[in-house]
């Protein structure tokens, strides 16, 4: 089955946010340019993902006109193909040509994703649910995703960790087979 691997939202518009965290950055970034590399030498395509603003307020970190929609600097990535989204799955980004992304996957006949990105629970989460409903297979590598604190209406704190742990809970045998970035495209 042929496999794409989709980088999700990796861009410098989240260090613009006032939960930014550098804390687990650089783990992050290891893994996720682990995929990119073995993706790259295995010929399996690589996706790139960014979320846009239909806003053309430059102070706006996803506006295209902040500068800000780009990749972060720290990730050596050279795509198959790029994708804008203004939505949190990712099957409806569109390249330059318009089509989206799920189409891309069908008309290169991809029938399982490799799901990594920013943020966990919530573009990335939303992508592999959305896929899986789409009938793509899906791999989850939980390390080779980002987020961020966050707190719940009812005042709960909860860590990154407690984010993705939740994350894999959900998508777990449902949406997604979950993985470890080491383990995805070991030769």
């Amino acid at each position: 089955m042929k496999q794409a691997l989709i980088v999700i939202d990796v861009q410098d518009s989240f260090r613009q946010r006032p939960f930014w965290d550098e804390t687990e950055y650089p783990a992050f970034v290891a893994q996720i340019q682990r995929l990119i590399d073995a993706a790259t030498a295995q010929g399996v395509p690589v996706l790139q993902v960014f979320h846009t603003s239909v806003s053309d307020d430059p102070a706006n970190p996803f506006s295209l006109a902040s500068g800000h929609v780009k990749t972060l600097k720290e990730l050596k990535i050279s795509p198959t193909a790029v994708f804008h989204k203004t939505v949190h799955s990712s099957l409806y980004a569109k390249g330059q040509d318009g089509a989206t992304l799920h189409d891309w996957l069908r008309d290169h006949d991809i029938g399982e994703i490799i799901v990594s990105g920013i943020r966990t629970e919530q573009c990335c989460e939303t992508t592999s649910r959305h896929a899986s409903d789409a009938g793509f297979k899906v791999i989850f590598p939980t390390d080779a995703t980002l987020t961020f604190a966050m707190q719940s209406p009812s005042g709960r704190q909860y860590t990154p960790a407690e984010i993705r742990d939740r994350t894999e809970l959900v998508l777990q045998g449902r949406f997604a087979r979950i993985l470890r970035a080491a383990d995805v495209l070991a030769a």
